[in-house]
């Protein structure tokens, strides 16, 4: 045998080892090695393989935390969509679940599979030959985020699947992402130890975790997943009790609680009996999800809107505990919606002690006549955020008067403001101290004014220091002035000036989406520009102007108007003005191209010649069409550098993929 081979066959068996080890730890919850042997043959890996950097494979233990972080998650559509199910809360609809099933498939015999119901995120996992290649959120069901580089860092998501007689290589995968009791508390001891911010409830984290652009960060919070579905046409599926087995099969972690159950009866008793029990596990639950067993039944039954008729979950009911409403505060958000808090009595509920609680709006306190000094029922919706439920009229004190919501905001004392037909009210001073961060950031965001360098630290920083109040002192901002703040220095202060600079040549309609006029989204935004070629024809429409423009509602016109007759927003905008950002639309400029016009482009990959935003404009100046995602209405795929999963959908879809080069020539 060669050395080469020698080595091969060394690696490989590491790898092996590896997998095996990962799976009884991670799966089984069987270690069968300390963590310092197990790390002992990483290292041993790890070393091989930069030895002999060709020997590395994408399925190696070693390539589970990526390199560089990721500056976006690529959209992707789900092949099948990702349904929601129908929440019930009562017995009652238990057996009304039980009894649409049974007048839809007939005489036929049908039983249930009961499941926890695992308080985590929904993603789905993508294989090919065995191998993981794809993983993506819910989203909206329709659509998800990109996040396999996060994913590969979870040691319970098998890299390559287990192979064998009666076992698929194309197949997907759907389960809950979830951070165990244990994990979520030593994070936050560690959070404390550290003098830093410890984390709300661990499905909140276990979230945020999976939006980090940078996998190392992700690898380090202890993630897990239960599997409980399998797509594939590599093998005939017929029983969702039977694809759970398959799952395990496949190296995949499935919930061993899971049960048969022949009648409505019995998946009721086995609710009752997690409802008491929930607070024995080591990871959180929040109801129990329900399916008809067979796969030719659940497809016989189909599904209505987003939900399957074949499935429903049982959410378990919120603990509720009595404490007395102190005080009714008012909370000032990021974009001026204020929100009345309850300030209680401190109270064990839950799972932990509550001081505070959402009161939601006005007219939730005017609905449930909810007064100061008043015993209240709190309870935590969703076992997570702690709300009033109720008063316990019975020990309301007798000289108690009704709330009156204040007119003014609690932060800067100007007049707040509730829009017809909405719940909530708002404080639309952008100078509001409560609000200065949020709007700045918004400014700042990338798809807004791209401003290089103005993150959330260094705005807190420049706020903090009181140097900024507002968007347009951002254009006020001195070099010495940066460079003589914490962690900054002259290069910093000098890139953070050059970002500022570049951001006065955007186009307009960014500009108008980073003002953060209430429900001017990017789209809408755009369409603004379109149509009110200046800001100074923009501050003159009226009301039924502006909804003449498909695509822009009353709702939208009046907060526009609004907008633009408010003084402190018309200060703002002249000093934007005065500073060189662009106030004037560029028409562009269509030019046909055969080649070009009426096509579906997709990028993906990085491009030499240009950014990914200069193709965009490109394709859309000659008359085609920029996508985020592939489907079969794509007429073409630009393959750049590290291409990503776009790629391999194009390929499966028969979607014409082209080079840089080559769409270069396209459009020249």
């Amino acid at each position: 045998m060669s050395t080469s081979s020698s080595v091969k066959q060394t690696i490989d068996n590491i790898r092996a080892l590896l997998r095996e080890h990962d799976h009884q730890y991670y799966v089984l919850s069987q270690p069968s090695i300390s963590d310092f042997e197990y790390d002992q043959l990483m290292k041993q890996l790890i070393d091989l393989e930069r030895q002999n950097p060709e020997m590395i494979t994408a399925d190696s233990p070693s390539q589970r935390v990526g390199g560089e972080p990721t500056k976006e998650f690529p959209t992707v559509t789900h092949e099948v969509p990702m349904l929601s199910l129908s929440n019930t809360y009562s017995e009652e609809e238990l057996i009304d679940f039980d009894r649409r099933v049974k007048d839809l498939i007939g005489d036929q015999k049908y039983q249930f599979v009961a499941e926890l119901k695992i308080d985590g995120i929904a993603i789905s996992l993508v294989y090919r030959n065995g191998l993981f290649i794809q993983g993506a959120t819910r989203g909206d069901g329709t659509q998800g985020d990109e996040i396999t580089a996060n994913l590969r860092t979870i040691r319970s998501i098998p890299l390559r699947a287990e192979s064998g007689k009666g076992l698929p290589k194309d197949f997907e995968v759907r389960g809950e992402i979830f951070m165990s009791k244990k994990d979520f508390e030593t994070m936050n001891k560690r959070q404390e130890e550290l003098g830093a911010k410890t984390f709300v409830n661990a499905r909140n984290t276990t979230s945020g975790t999976l939006k980090l652009q940078d996998s190392k960060t992700v690898a380090q919070r202890k993630l897990q997943m239960f599997t409980y579905f399998l797509r594939t046409n590599d093998v005939s599926l017929k029983s969702h009790s039977e694809n759970l087995k398959l799952l395990k099969a496949l190296g995949f972690s499935v919930n061993e609680h899971a049960k048969i159950c022949k009648t409505i009866a019995e998946v009721k008793q086995y609710c009752d009996q997690w409802n008491e029990k929930r607070s024995s596990l080591p990871y959180d639950i929040d109801g129990i999800v329900i399916k008809v067993d067979s796969i030719a039944q659940q497809q016989e039954l189909g599904a209505v809107a987003k939900s399957p008729r074949w499935a429903i979950a049982f959410k378990f009911p919120a603990q509720q505990m009595e404490t007395t409403l102190k005080a009714i505060t008012l909370q000032v958000g990021r974009v001026g919606t204020i929100t009345p808090v309850a300030e209680l009595e401190p109270v064990f509920v839950g799972g932990s002690t509550v001081s505070r609680a959402t009161l939601h709006n006005e007219d939730f306190i005017n609905e449930l006549d909810i007064r100061l000094d008043d015993t209240v029922y709190v309870e935590k919706g969703g076992d997570v955020i702690p709300k009033v439920a109720g008063v316990n009229l019975k020990k309301r004190p007798k000289k108690s008067s009704p709330f009156t919501f204040p007119s003014k905001c609690p932060v800067c004392g100007s007049k707040i403001y509730r829009p017809e037909g909405e719940s909530a009210y708002y404080c639309e001073n952008f100078e509001c101290p409560a609000q200065v961060r949020g709007r700045i950031e918004h400014f700042a965001h990338r798809r807004a004014m791209n401003i290089e360098g103005l993150g959330e630290a260094v705005i807190d920083l420049l706020v903090s220091e009181e140097l900024i109040h507002n968007v347009a002192d951002v254009y006020d901002l001195k070099r010495t002035q940066i460079a003589s703040l914490e962690r900054m220095g002259e290069k910093s202060a000098q890139n953070l000036l050059d970002g500022i600079e570049a951001s006065k040549t955007l186009p307009f309609s960014r500009v108008i989406f980073g003002l953060g006029i209430r429900f001017v989204g990017e789209g809408v935004a755009k369409l603004l520009a379109e149509n009110f070629s200046t800001i100074e024809l923009l501050k003159q429409a009226k009301q039924e102007d502006l909804e003449q423009i498909e695509g822009v509602g009353p709702r939208i016109a009046e907060s526009v108007v609004r907008f633009f007759t408010d003084k402190h927003s018309l200060k703002l905008v002249d000093r934007l003005t005065r500073a060189g950002v662009q106030m004037r639309s560029e028409k562009k400029k269509v030019t046909g191209n055969a080649a070009v016009t009426g096509k579906s482009f997709v990028l993906t990959g990085g491009l030499e010649s240009m950014s990914r935003d200069e193709a965009k404009d490109r394709i859309e100046s000659l008359g085609g069409k920029s996508s985020s995602s592939v489907s079969k209405k794509t007429d073409y795929v630009i393959v750049g550098s590290d291409a990503g999963s776009k790629f391999q959908k194009a390929v499966e879809l028969g979607v014409k993929t082209i080079s840089e080069e080559e769409f270069l020539k396209m459009i020249r």
